[in-house]
């Protein structure tokens, strides 16, 4: 009979486990979390030291009654879950609800679910953490005062269903303020012109870059500056004034944290965070490799750590040298500079064992898991080569006071790069570069140019949104995929080609988020307070003490909102149409996909209709009214009203003036109308109009 009792969280993992331990243990999982707050109240007392109420979670009644059963039987008792903050709290919640009191119980962790780390947690075995389980609970207890005192204001002001949240808020908050900066940005113009210069004797020109004049860097901001320049140089003679050569290196990436794996699987393969984390998931809890049996291929997969282990050093430089030569086996690897604290316990995610390459794997793992398995892999063993080197050569061409520049650099050392490349660096006219001196004769063949716009800042897509809440400090590993799949399933924002925008619905709870709770909307007090729950866990900040000093200023906040904020209650808003059925004047309501039509006479009459805002302006193509529209996914946009009929639309708001250059409809942006033709690209003053 088995002496010992190991509980876990998932089961996925309790086969693997019991393999690498034997007969003398018994492996159980409790699924997750086990005890929670209550649904259906705060479930904490606010007038009592702000103790929360803790309840079993419902559906875990006969988990809980199997693992006591076990209990009884068990000489000692391991608590295995997961390796941070929310897995010490399991355990704890565990430790309660099986009435361990007085039992022999030991907590132990592992970073990677492979006999050699499962064994060694089994002697390094210890009591649970207070002070992480103490982190968490604050970190529980914050979001559920949020989330419990404002959604109900929400619910009164805009429509039921809707939520606020500690991070979805903040993160709301980034979104729209970058939609704000996109919607007032003015582009700017400006020209690029390439002078095409022949080398004697060479078949091809080369293309030299226009950088300023008498040495000093200056942009071609219009067309008449640039026919200026191209007169100034006509039948002018090039010469070469310097010529440089040189060395750089590219140092190698750092191995993946929760972040930037997030981040660069949406990038390479288009995965969503939510989608990462369950492959990864998948890959650290274990797989069938054949002949291997169940194994976890990929370390802990909730890290912001770059550190790796003396062993898993140790094997990743033998690994290389092997495979790869000498040369491409790096002394020491590269460290992340950083003045945040980090989850420090942990590893950065690698592969488990480095000789598990993504070809031998690619059997044992879905296409999915065969995909995320092999970049953590190539980064991995990048991170531990030696850096990139290239060979640079720049030029400086003078003409008439007018300088142009040649660039190019080639590789001649691709140490990492044989492995893991990033970004594509483009080596341009190397040959010709390299023939080319201070005596080289010159002959200009042809000018190319080019006009261009200023571009604002990109939208949000979940990978620079990740990046965005890291470089902040804004929640946690553990937090990123879970905050960005609640604002979508909230419809605040939705996703279109990788982009992330804001609905109607997402900007009438930012502003009342904004405008009501400034301090919980507030980038730098959510930093602050993910820095307090940090000093939670290290043991120099009690966390009652953090939940005391918020809760009363929360509490407050929301009995004023509940009486200023009665005007940003959306009432049945009177529209100017008529119901087709009844003939009672229509109102304008709130439902899961923004404002409709509502016949007033409901439930006698249930009639409905899209509702569009009209913006008082015709449409230029047909005269009939423009109004405010939105897409499927809730994206707004301005088009006619006789759509599809009309094709007129446009992302920004038109105005009524037109342009007086092309004539074409002017959009408005800020305190200024921009031309809707791009070619044009006439900019006025709103002020001036």
């Amino acid at each position: 009979m088995a002496k010992y009792l190991v509980i876990v969280e998932s089961p996925a993992k309790v086969k693997t486990i019991k393999k690498f331990l034997g007969p003398n243990y018994e492996v159980a999982a409790s699924n997750g979390h086990v005890r929670d707050l209550p649904k259906s109240q705060l479930g904490v007392d606010v007038e009592h030291d702000y103790e929360p109420k803790y309840i079993t979670i419902r559906g875990k009644g006969d988990i809980l009654a199997n693992l006591r059963k076990e209990v009884k039987k068990a000489e000692k008792i391991y608590l295995a879950t997961d390796p941070d903050r929310e897995g010490e709290a399991i355990s704890w919640h565990l430790w309660k609800a099986l009435k361990l009191e007085g039992k022999k119980v030991y907590r132990i962790t592992f970073n990677e679910i492979t006999k050699n780390a499962v064994k060694e947690s089994l002697k390094n075995a210890r009591e649970i953490n207070m002070d992480l389980v103490d982190a968490q609970q604050a970190r529980r207890v914050l979001d559920r005062m949020v989330g419990y005192r404002i959604s109900p204001l929400l619910w009164a002001k805009v429509k039921r269903g809707l939520s606020a949240g500690r991070v979805q808020s903040v993160a709301l908050r980034i979104i729209c303020d970058r939609e704000e900066e996109i919607n007032e940005f003015i582009p700017e113009e400006y020209w690029t012109l390439d002078a095409l210069l022949r080398v004697s004797g060479e078949k091809k020109p080369i293309a030299a870059k226009y950088y300023g004049t008498n040495g000093e860097k200056a942009a071609i901001s219009s067309k008449q500056e640039l026919e200026k320049i191209i007169k100034e140089l006509q039948d002018a003679d090039y010469e070469v004034a310097e010529v440089k050569k040189g060395e750089r290196t590219k140092k190698p990436p750092l191995p993946f944290t929760t972040s930037t794996l997030q981040q660069e699987a949406s990038k390479v393969l288009n995965f969503s965070t939510q989608k990462t984390m369950r492959l990864a998931q998948q890959l650290y809890e274990g797989v069938d490799i054949k002949g291997n049996g169940t194994v976890g291929v990929i370390t802990y997969l909730r890290t912001d750590s770059t550190r790796v282990s003396e062993e898993a050093e140790k094997s990743a430089k033998e690994y290389i040298a092997k495979s790869y030569g000498e040369e491409y086996a790096a002394v020491s690897a590269v460290e992340k500079k950083t003045d945040k604290k980090i989850q420090d316990a942990h590893e950065a995610i690698r592969p488990t064992d480095i000789s598990r390459t993504p070809a031998q794997m690619k059997e044992s793992l879905s296409r999915e898991q065969f995909r995320l398995y092999q970049l953590i892999w190539k980064r991995f063993v990048a991170s531990r080569m030696n850096p990139a080197k290239y060979e640079t050569t720049s030029v400086k061409i003078d003409s008439r006071g007018h300088r142009f520049t040649v660039a190019a650099s080639k590789v001649v050392f691709d140490g990492f790069m044989s492995v893991y490349t990033q970004d594509e660096e483009k080596e341009e006219n190397n040959t010709l570069i390299k023939s080319i001196d201070k005596n080289t004769k010159l002959q200009w063949e042809s000018f190319d140019y080019k006009q261009h716009f200023t571009q604002p800042a990109p939208h949000y897509t979940e990978a620079s949104l990740v990046r965005a809440l890291e470089e902040l400090g804004i929640g946690r590993p553990s937090t990123y995929a879970p905050t960005i799949t609640t604002i979508l399933a909230r419809r605040y924002v939705v996703k279109e080609n990788k982009n992330l925008y804001v609905t109607e619905l997402g900007e009438v709870v930012n502003h009342i988020m904004k405008e009501a709770f400034p301090s919980i909307v507030d980038v730098n007090f959510t930093a602050n307070m993910e820095a307090l729950l940090d000093g939670v866990e290290e043991g120099t900040v009690k966390w009652k003490t953090v939940i005391s000093n918020f809760y009363p200023d929360l509490e407050e906040a929301v009995q004023c909102a509940e009486k200023e904020l009665e005007h940003v209650n959306i009432a049945d808003e009177l529209s100017d149409e008529e119901c087709d059925i009844c003939g009672r004047q229509m109102v304008i309501k709130y439902g899961p996909h923004g404002r409709f039509l509502a016949c007033p006479g409901f439930p006698e009459c249930r009639n409905t209709k899209p509702y569009y805002e009209k913006i008082g302006i015709a449409c230029p193509l047909c005269g009939k009214d423009i109004v405010l529209k939105k897409t499927k996914k809730g994206r707004k946009y301005y088009g006619c009203i006789d759509n599809p009929e009309c094709g007129f639309m446009v992302w920004q708001k038109p105005s009524d003036k037109k342009c007086t250059e092309c004539g074409s409809v002017m959009l408005e942006k800020g305190n200024k109308l921009v031309c809707a033709n791009e070619t044009c690209g006439q900019v006025v003053s709103k002020v001036n109009n």
